[in-house]
């Protein structure tokens, strides 16, 4: 046992050097002010540095080229809870890139060229307080469960993107939301659009700049209008009109209905009819009694 451990000793040390070295070291073109800090801000980076010390708590990335971030990325950096890919390239975020991120607590997205948020991106950030999402100009679609289990997210930033419409689910999912931008997007003020002015009426107080800093086109004409000059009144016509989910209700409640109509029917049919034999039965035993 001795021999080995002895021709073990050089090797783990290399690898324990090799660990510690990685964890110290700042990537070049890049400041390290502290043990836990790591600064690349506009350094014309087209991909993530390396290495980055496995230590760092805040990562400044912002003002450079990056088109993406490895699906594995965060999960050496277990005690990041600041980073910062503000402008930057990137169009997507692959699912679970952002999931193992349990500690952190600022995220800035703002102008890069993301086109959808789907469901799961933030899967396991459950300490994120603040979300930067503005500023992507071809981000049209937010999926309604995008932002499932973000319950310490208390300001969102969505203004300046693509959004023509929002499932109101997206907000209602944030229990613990106190600010957010929705200005700047080109919203539809149509039937898809009320549930979610019902709800921005109810959560007024939590837009930076109130209702009248956001604006919606009119179906008809293409008019823009701050929603401060609409009410519930605007939506009425919507109130008659079915969503799909509606649709499914109304045709599953008249399956449902036409089916117990036919139970019933043929459980009628068959007691009118056990009943027709029994009367049958007594009046042949009354007659051959007669006889």
């Amino acid at each position: 046992m001795i021999p080995c451990v002895s021709w073990l000793q050089p090797f783990l040390a290399l690898i324990s050097s090799s660990l510690l070295t990685r964890g110290q070291i700042c990537p070049s073109s890049c400041l390290c002010p502290d043990h836990h800090t790591v600064n690349c801000t506009n350094q014309g980076l087209t991909r993530v540095p390396d290495p980055i010390p496995l230590g760092v708590r805040r990562l400044l990335l912002s003002n450079n080229w990056i088109p993406w971030i490895p699906s594995d990325f965060l999960v050496l950096y277990s005690d990041l809870v600041y980073l910062d890919l503000r402008n930057n390239s990137l169009s997507q975020l692959e699912p679970g890139t952002l999931s193992t991120s349990s500690r952190l607590v600022f995220l800035d997205l703002g102008s890069n060229n993301l086109t959808e948020i789907s469901s799961g991106t933030f899967g396991e950030s459950r300490s994120l307080i603040k979300l930067r999402l503005g500023n992507n100009p071809y981000l049209n679609m937010v999926s309604r469960d995008a932002f499932t289990g973000l319950t310490s997210l208390r300001e969102l930033e969505l203004e300046r993107n693509g959004l023509t419409a929002l499932d109101v689910m997206v907000l209602e999912s944030l229990p613990s939301l106190r600010m957010l931008r929705l200005d700047g997007n080109p919203w539809l003020c149509n039937c898809h659009f009320a549930k979610l002015f019902v709800w921005l009426t109810e959560n007024h107080h939590k837009l930076p700049k109130g209702m009248e800093g956001i604006e919606c086109s009119l179906p008809m004409d293409g008019r823009r209008v701050p929603l401060s000059l609409l009410s519930e009144d605007s939506f009425q016509k919507c109130r008659g009109t079915l969503t799909l989910t509606d649709y499914l209700i109304v045709i599953f409640s008249g399956i449902s209905v036409s089916v117990a109509a036919i139970v019933a029917s043929f459980f009628l049919a068959s007691t009118v009819h056990c009943f027709q034999r029994l009367s049958k039965g007594s009046k042949g035993d009354e007659e051959d009694g007669n006889d």
